[in-house]
């Protein structure tokens, strides 16, 4: 039998202009019910008590409690899915990537202008973000957002990790694996390329915040630079990452290209170039989101002699991208989130310890 049962949602924002629009996107799509709205966190929270919504849709900036405050606490004492909706401002930005941090599934930026006449454009996203939101297993992450943890120290030497590269693609639930990851990986693996699904603006400070919580030098990629140990880059939203080997070194392009599976920047660009290149001194790893980026690039990294690795399904917020890879035959390790960054250095120790055999011999 089908499963009709709609996803409830509660939205909580203090206009009522912007209630009233999300409200009408939802309507129009059967599979959505709209239990209620609510203008600041504590109708909301009393709303959440009482009518125990699916997914719920949180504006940033709000009266008497604002909602990174409120989704702080409410991941900590009834966690459930939640899709963040704000203007796309400085300050709201870091905000949101502050509520990926503590566990939001997704976000949407609000048009700067013309609510009423462009917030339709965003209707099919909105809809697209909150479906997925309700499938999500939510991962809850309550931290210092700028504290650095005890990195642990490897022995593998800078000039012998520059000569491999490391790849990794995500999308929804991936700020916060992302973090998880580099946080435990010490300077001396292969320099880092990653690929998370975000629009412009938001890489930057993504990368800066990821900067702050590593020992690796994280940045928003540019193109012609040199990617070494030590380093990690992410591709920058709104365009196009991949890696070319020029004289020897590994070098970043990143370029106004098409999208690839409706994403820009792509999973599938950056792993299909490793595949190209030189794949047999690469690890790829496909982490958390929805759809299927990165599948096939991956499977040509696998098929080029590349290790690769996948997120499993319990430690995946959405399961869609990993899932994908793994039903292609493109990965041959499955890993929860907490074991990838040890899986990581360990390949790194066996890379160089077969190439040093091999420079022997």
């Amino acid at each position: 039998m089908l499963d009709t049962r709609k996803i409830r949602v509660l939205i909580v924002d203090d206009s009522a202009l912007m209630r009233q629009l999300l409200t009408a996107i939802f309507r129009e799509d059967p599979a959505f019910e709209v239990v209620a709205t609510a203008a600041d966190p504590f109708i909301a929270r009393q709303k959440i008590k009482d009518l125990q919504p699916d997914v719920l849709t949180l504006d940033v900036e709000m009266p008497r409690m604002d909602g990174i405050t409120f989704l702080e606490k409410l991941m900590r004492l009834r966690p459930m899915p939640v899709v963040m909706v704000s203007s796309l401002t400085q300050r709201n930005t870091e905000a949101t990537l502050r509520a990926l941090e503590l566990g939001a599934v997704d976000f949407v930026t609000k048009p700067a202008n013309g609510m009423r006449e462009h917030l339709g454009e965003l209707a099919d996203e909105i809809r697209s973000k909150v479906r997925m939101a309700a499938t999500a297993r939510v991962r809850v992450t309550i931290a210092d957002p700028v504290s650095t943890p005890p990195v642990t120290q490897s022995a593998i030497a800078r000039s012998a990790a520059s000569e491999g590269v490391i790849a990794i693609g995500a999308s929804a639930g991936g700020t916060q694996a992302i973090m998880e990851i580099l946080r435990h990986l010490p300077t001396h693996v292969p320099g880092i390329a990653i690929v998370q699904h975000m629009p412009p603006k938001f890489t930057a400070l993504f990368a800066e915040h990821l900067n702050r919580c590593c020992a690796l030098d994280v940045r928003e990629a540019t193109d012609g630079e040199k990617l070494c140990s030590g380093m990690a880059r992410v591709a920058p939203g709104g365009r196009q990452m991949m890696i070319k080997r020029e004289k020897g070194e590994y070098i970043l392009r990143v370029f106004d290209g098409p999208p690839v599976n409706l994403h820009r920047p792509s999973v599938d660009v950056l792993f299909n170039s490793v595949a190209q290149m030189t794949a047999t001194r690469a690890l790829g790893v496909q982490l958390t989101g929805m759809g299927s980026d990165g599948a096939q690039g991956l499977k040509a990294m696998y098929m080029a002699g590349a290790f690769t690795l996948a997120q499993d399904e319990a430690s995946s917020v959405i399961f869609g991208m990993p899932d994908q890879a793994i039903k292609l035959g493109a990965v041959r390790e499955v890993l929860g989130l907490e074991r990838i960054a040890a899986r990581i250095q360990q390949w790194s120790a066996d890379a160089l310890n077969t190439r040093t055999l091999l420079n022997k011999a």
